[in-house]
């Protein structure tokens, strides 16, 4: 039936509402609870980008009662077509397919944008959203460098549209709740936050400049970006490890985490940023780091350093992500599902709120869909009833900006000084060369 995936999510997240400490009023049952999550009046969403991640994204949407997808918009009219099915099952009503999405911002009935396409595309197409007079749902990260980032805030502001951005942990009601545990001093002052990311990805080969496949918009999927010629080791996945479209692991998975660690720190901007690493496992195209360190130091006597390994899968903390806190009285580990555990400072485990939700932080396309949802709802809190979003693009934009600027620290080589009150770089001319990139004439982001 068209409403079992709808029911099953709504139940789902009044079930992990309900497992949180403080996570609903008092006296509210799971049954009125979830009436009150339905109750929202309706909005119409466009899925810009449905291949893998963006179909699960998409499909999640249409799980919501008080929302119908209307258009399935992707390059590729296979994954359109797939994704348009997918979305007629769960709400029993087909969106248009349109490959162009300048032409879905045309349609008035759009309320919101959904971006999940790749990184290249996230800001300009939020831009043109934005301008359109759409809210946006945009995946993580919010921007290819940080200038995107800084239109994104001037953008927001001109059009008093609302922007959450993909960071969807600040909506688990587990780790909520050990941030909260966290600011009120439950490890004493905290002033590390150790970030990990860990999987076994295989070699990408040396590409070959063949046609483009009858199926593919290439021109399109470029959109923003300097043109390169087809080569069949870029589409679908593997152009998360070339500069021009891609932001490396460090955007692709650091971002959830550190993001985390500068909520936890309970810090903004920098003072000093370096990087190291490279591609170190295979000899073929990949442009990015596999293998990377970043560390971030902050005014306030406190770092924040994030380990990444794309090529060896070695976990750390029993887990392939997480963010260890370490402070005065102990430390606070939150690992890649709705949990945390408290160690004191002789390595004793104090406190372990458990995992009350599967969760494969490594699956790409859905790990968490039932807890990835009260983010949605939170978004939709923010058009419907001006709530507070909690990842909201000031803040988003200043958890990218951190990864972004060791990505930089490692192309040029060296420490970067930063201005802990802007995020800007310091006398250094050369990487302030990368706070904005190239874009092909004509497809130049706006405000």
């Amino acid at each position: 039936m068209k409403n079992d995936r709808r029911t099953f999510v709504k139940k789902a997240i009044a079930g992990a509402t309900l497992a949180s400490v403080g996570g609903m009023l008092p006296g509210m049952s799971a049954k009125s609870y979830g009436r009150i999550m339905g109750a929202n009046e309706r909005i119409n969403a466009a899925s810009m980008g449905v291949v893998s991640r963006g179909h699960a994204v998409g499909t999640n949407f249409a799980s919501q009662e008080q929302c119908d997808v209307i258009y399935s918009c992707d390059v590729d009219i296979r994954a359109a077509e797939k994704f348009a099915g997918s979305v007629n099952e769960i709400q029993g009503s087909k969106p248009k397919i349109e490959k162009d999405i300048r032409k879905v911002l045309e349609d008035k009935d759009v309320d919101v944008l959904i971006v999940t396409a790749p990184d290249h595309w996230h800001a300009p197409a939020a831009l043109m959203a934005l301008k359109a007079g759409k809210h946006v749902y945009l995946e993580k990260p919010c921007s290819h460098n940080p200038h995107e980032g800084e239109l994104l805030m001037e953008a927001q502001k001109k059009y008093n549209k609302v922007i959450q951005v993909g960071n969807q942990r600040r909506s688990w009601p587990n780790v909520m709740k050990g941030i909260e545990e966290l600011h009120n001093g439950v490890i004493g002052r905290p002033y590390m936050a150790k970030t990990w990311y860990a999987n076994n990805r295989g070699p990408i080969g040396v590409g070959k400049q063949v046609p483009v496949p009858e199926w593919l918009d290439y021109e399109l999927w470029q959109g923003p970006a300097p043109r390169e010629a087809y080569r069949d080791n870029i589409l679908h996945y593997n152009w998360h490890w070339f500069w021009n479209w891609g932001t490396g692991e460090a955007l692709n998975n650091g971002t959830h985490m550190v993001d985390l660690a500068r909520w936890g720190l309970q810090v903004d901007y920098p003072n000093r940023v370096n990087s190291s690493g490279g591609r170190y496992r295979y000899n073929d195209d990949w442009e990015t780091p596999d293998t990377q360190i970043i560390n971030l130091e902050f005014d306030n006597n406190s770092v924040i350093t994030w380990e990444g390994r794309s090529c060896n899968g070695k976990h750390i903390e029993n887990g392939s992500v997480g963010t260890l806190f370490y402070g005065e009285e102990g430390s606070l580990l939150i690992e890649g599902g709705n949990s945390y555990k408290i160690f004191n400072l002789k390595n004793e485990l104090v406190k372990d709120v458990k995992n009350d939700q599967e969760i494969d932080p490594t699956n790409r396309t859905n790990p968490a869909q039932a807890l990835d949802a009260m983010h949605i709802q939170n978004f939709f809190d923010g058009i419907t009833k001006g709530t507070e979003v909690r990842s909201e693009i000031v803040g988003a934009h200043k958890s990218t900006l951190l990864v972004q600027l060791g990505n930089i620290a490692q192309r040029v080589g060296r420490t970067l000084d930063i201005d802990p009150k802007t995020g800007n770089i310091q006398y250094d001319p050369t990487a302030m060369e990368l706070w904005k990139r190239e874009y092909e004439p004509g497809w130049e982001p706006t405000v």
